[in-house]
């Protein structure tokens, strides 16, 4: 049964458990702080899809979100954060980020991860699909791989973008100064919007 954009808008806004929205998470690196490598996306538009040496499996790059509210989104990093801490894991992504309509990434070709053991995905979808393989495996309690809680989505290469469907997400007020001295006025105006997470994160 097919229902129309509206119907579904109303059906997932009575849910605390699901969002309209993808949200893409950025990360400091050695150059860059998170806010700086924000603003890089914003000024030119497009998020660089992630290659094999990440997360991404076959040849592809990707593009990586996450399906989940705001308040999903701010447990996903806190809980990256204390995972990271646990086991010594390199950063996968900061409190900053960029969120879309659902619908709009869809349009861009983006699409939900395909949730299974690597080895077994590969054999249900041909090799120009892996980019949406995740690695899943449950099989052994001591050493888990599961990123559901993620419900990732992702898009093939680049994910080019247009300002207007673009909501900038900052994790409190010192970075969310930052980000407007930093942007550019015009671009500030063009942006659908902008949301703190919290004050403490």
């Amino acid at each position: 049964m097919s229902y129309t954009y509206e119907q579904m808008a109303r059906r997932i806004n009575g849910r605390s458990d699901m969002s309209i929205y993808l949200t893409h998470l950025t990360r400091r690196t050695d150059t860059q702080s998170e806010v700086d490598t924000l603003l890089q996306i914003i000024k030119e538009q497009v998020i660089r899809g992630s290659n094999g040496s990440g997360y991404i499996i076959g040849e592809d790059r990707a593009a990586c979100f996450q399906d989940a509210p705001l308040h999903g989104i701010s447990q996903n990093i806190i809980h990256e954060n204390q995972y990271r801490k646990e086991l010594g894991s390199k950063l996968r992504y900061d409190a900053c980020g960029v969120s879309f309509s659902k619908q709009y990434v869809y349009l861009l070709g983006g699409r939900p991860c395909v949730y299974e053991k690597k080895e077994v995905a590969k054999k249900i979808l041909p090799p120009e699909e892996w980019w949406r393989i995740v690695n899943f495996d449950m099989s052994d309690p001591l050493n888990i791989v599961d990123w559901t809680h993620e419900r990732e989505w992702r898009v093939k290469g680049d994910f080019i973008f247009h300002h207007g469907y673009a909501t900038v997400l900052l994790p409190h007020n010192s970075q969310y100064r930052e980000f407007i001295d930093k942007v550019d006025k015009e671009t500030l105006k063009a942006l659908q919007g902008l949301v703190v997470l919290s004050r403490t994160i």
